[in-house]
């Protein structure tokens, strides 16, 4: 039988890049997590896919808001993904900026990407949160900056 805890150490073998995944929280402040189940689905039209566990706060905000953003992290934000992974830690806004369409997105990220919800689907313990991307925004990415990679339970980069 294959455990919770067997699954997660056999899926901590594929690496990923890590996102902070954003949207207007209750009274429209920001509300933020980390994700990293994330990863493109469509060109045509542009759809990102992104999985919330049941069980976060904010759960009810990204069902609500019908749009969200997703902030890629870059290598030197290892300390902001902590931050966001962590139960019942303050968030604080200076954090955010607002990007085009009007959804939080985090400072000094890689890239931004804003999307409009297209579908929710049930996923075992998390919901599949897929977004029509509406707006991108380059970062740090352009200063030569590379991702923040998480494997076996740790934070790493490229090279």
């Amino acid at each position: 039988m294959v455990t919770a805890d067997l699954f997660r150490q056999a899926m901590g073998n594929w690496c990923t890049g890590v996102t902070i995944v954003s949207t207007a929280g209750n009274g429209g402040m920001p509300y933020g997590l980390t994700v990293s189940s994330f990863t493109s689905v469509s060109l045509n039209p542009p759809l990102i896919l992104v999985c919330l566990d049941n069980r976060i706060s904010g759960l009810q905000s990204f069902k609500d808001s019908g749009k969200f953003g997703v902030s890629i992290l870059s290598e030197d934000q290892a300390d902001l993904s902590t931050l966001f992974a962590k139960k019942d830690t303050v968030r604080p806004a200076e954090l955010y900026f607002t990007g085009k369409t009007g959804v939080p997105l985090i400072k000094e990220s890689l890239v931004g990407i804003e999307c409009k919800h297209y579908a929710m689907y049930p996923g075992g313990d998390h919901e599949i949160l897929i977004g029509e991307v509406e707006a991108v925004e380059f970062g740090t990415a352009q200063e030569g900056k590379g991702p923040l990679l998480y494997f076996r339970g740790k934070y790493g980069k490229l090279g």
